[in-house]
């Protein structure tokens, strides 16, 4: 039984309650309580502010529940401790309480959502380390309705109803809620209940098999999508920090053609670990924000499932991670693998040597190039990827962490005839879609132009022009160009064409790392000078404007964008000069989207372009001395 319960509370800037956590917004305030289990007392309450990150802060932080909820102004916040600071501040104190025993300290909160919903995400976003203490803790909630047989508590207030006890008179919120927390943990304990099977936190993602017997709960499982495509099953497990997943229960989807397709299935430990991940709906991993979905225990299998005997026993080894090789020489050996990773400054040492080594094979027995590699640690496994590129023979050998599922499923299709039929060329699936010279938005030297980086993904023409604020009044006719990506998501980048340079120049000094207010968000804008021929470097990833333009399926057209390689060719626009405020140079008729393909997918990437409408553009806000319209720009 712990020596001592600590109670903890934490409240962000946005959401609190119920919806706790699910808008990714800072914490501000961590309340605690230590009860005395052998006295049993509070022996201290500490309560903390904590600064968001110094690029967040802004003249408005807080949502206007959370100042009134727990009476906070924006100075305090910003005079605040980081948040690691405070965790270093507390564990001092409970150290001393504690007589330096931590480990007989038990958490105690409020329901899930304080712990696993924010303390660890963020804990983790900010890269440090919270104390072993924090990994477990005791569910208040579920501790009093298993304990006292009554009905599911919402919240602190019905657990003190049910015990007819009177909440405590401090007006702040989570003063008031740690200590009423405090008074139900001493009643709980005097009526006999004993605090014995805490719930646990995990930090790192256990491996395991998966077969395609086994049965999965659909009620367990969640589809990811919006992945990077260099993502592995680790990182995947670190955007659902806080909740448990089943062990091998991230299972990276794999296009057609045999590379990640930047979704994921995902299979928690239970129903509920699964409805909390679905609140991370649109958060984000670095710039990218990703979607989570309901998915079926059917899914989960189809992915990760295997039969392959080979497969079973090489996984069963219990290496702590797999490496993925490519472009092995059809005759290597596993001896030759193993000398591989054993040479040069990063030698490392494979998991039973070449036992650990399993490569893959077609059904009539010859090599495909691919092979699976276990390594039995972390730190053997960052030295192999070092080795990526390097040389077997006169091949260039590509490396990428892999998971069990992707074991799986490169043996299930491996050994399957199908795989190898002549498959119809990509190019025969794509749509015709009209070409639209570059020149359509700008061109030349002149630093005309503005780019902004770090937009809202909701953001639309109407909030640009609200965040330039005077400044709006120098774009050009048609000159907010919105970049979407591939799948036609906006990639919070946008390009502004300007009626001089000097308007560039006061755009880019005045605007520069200000806010623009999305509703309760706020984000801080880059906004940079360039030229035209900048803005097609970027969107063309780097090649001179002057070069062919690459249709979307890779085929080169020559000047004057000749034959169209699927039927007949589709209508052209005519090249239009610099832009400059115009009538439009084709009344009634809208720009279509525009496609820049100019660099090969990456190794795993999604390897088939997305072709869809971009999502709807809402009519811009006009200004009252000309008309601007938005052009929506999407590239690979």
């Amino acid at each position: 039984m712990a020596s001592h319960y600590v109670i903890m509370y934490t409240a962000t800037a946005g959401a609190n309650g119920p919806l706790l956590g699910t808008d990714e917004e800072d914490i501000v305030l961590l309340q605690f309580l230590v009860w005395d289990a052998v006295c049993r007392k509070t022996v201290t309450e500490q309560q903390y502010i904590v600064r968001p990150p110094t690029e967040d802060i802004n003249e408005n932080v807080l949502g206007e529940q959370c100042r009134e909820d727990f009476r906070l102004t924006e100075d305090q916040v910003k005079n605040g401790q980081p948040l690691e600071n405070v965790i270093d501040s507390f564990d001092a104190i409970l150290s001393k309480i504690a007589e330096s025993n931590t480990s007989r300290v038990a958490m105690v909160t409020d329901g899930q959502l304080h712990l696993r919903q924010v303390l660890h995400p963020k804990a983790l976003s900010r890269n440090f380390t919270l104390p072993d203490y924090y990994n477990s803790f005791y569910d208040l909630r579920k501790e009093f309705k298993s304990f006292y047989h009554s009905e599911d508590m919402a919240s602190v207030p019905d657990m003190l109803s049910f015990l007819a006890m009177e909440e405590d008179s401090a007006e702040e919120l989570a003063t008031r809620t740690v200590r009423d927390m405090g008074r139900i943990l001493s009643r709980m304990i005097a009526d006999g209940h004993r605090f014995v099977l805490p719930e646990s936190i995990m930090i790192r993602l256990e491996p395991g098999i998966c077969s395609r017997t086994e049965e999965v709960d659909s009620g367990c499982v969640v589809r990811a999508r919006g992945l990077p495509w260099q993502s592995s099953d680790q990182d995947i497990a670190k955007f659902f920090r806080g909740l448990n997943i089943a062990k091998g229960g991230v299972a990276l989807c794999l296009s057609p053609q045999g590379r990640r397709n930047g979704e994921a299935l995902i299979r928690f430990i239970s129903p509920e670990h699964r409805d909390m991940a679905l609140k991370r709906h649109k958060h984000h991993i670095g710039n990218r924000y990703i979607e989570v979905y309901k998915a079926t225990g059917e899914d989960f299998i189809n992915v990760a499932g295997g039969n392959n005997n080979e497969a079973q026993t090489f996984l069963s080894r219990g290496g702590q991670v797999i490496i993925r090789m490519r472009g092995l020489p059809y005759d290597c050996t596993p001896k030759q693998v193993v000398e591989f990773f054993e040479s040069g400054e990063n030698g490392c040492q494979i998991l039973d040597n070449e036992d650990g080594v399993l490569f893959v094979r077609k059904p009539d027995g010859r090599a495909t190039g691919d092979a699976f590699v276990l390594f039995g640690s972390e730190e053997d496994s960052t030295k192999a990827l070092a080795k990526h590129r390097e040389i077997i023979g006169s091949r260039y050998i590509e490396l990428f962490r892999s998971t069990t599922a992707e074991v799986q499923q490169v043996l299930n299709r491996s050994m399957d005839p199908r795989t190898y039929e002549q498959q119809q060329p990509l190019i025969a699936q794509l749509p015709q879609v009209p070409l639209l010279p570059q020149q359509i938005i700008t061109s030349g030297t002149r630093k005309d132009c503005i780019r902004l980086r770090g937009l809202p993904f909701e953001a639309q023409v109407e909030h640009i022009l609200e965040f330039l604020g005077e400044l709006a009044k120098s774009i050009v006719y048609q000159g907010v160009h919105m970049v979407y990506n591939a799948q036609g998501q906006p990639s919070g980048e946008a390009f502004i064409q300007m009626d001089s340079e000097h308007s560039a120049y006061l755009a880019s000094q005045q605007r520069h790392h200000r806010y623009m207010v999305f509703g309760k968000k706020q984000r801080y804008i880059e906004v940079f000078q360039c030229s035209g021929e900048d803005m097609n470097m970027v969107l063309t990833g780097g090649l001179p404007a002057q070069r062919p333009i690459v249709s979307p399926g890779g085929t080169v057209l020559a000047p004057p964008f000749g034959a169209f390689p699927l039927g007949p060719a589709p209508p052209v626009l005519n090249a239009v000069g610099a832009v400059t405020p115009r009538l439009p140079a084709y009344p009634g008729m809208a720009y279509p989207t525009m496609f820049y393909w100019p660099y090969p997918s990456p190794p795993v990437s999604p390897s088939s372009p997305y072709y869809g409408s971009p999502p709807h553009m809402a009519t811009p806000a006009t200004p009252p001395h000309h008309t601007i319209t938005g052009t929506r720009v999407a590239f690979a």
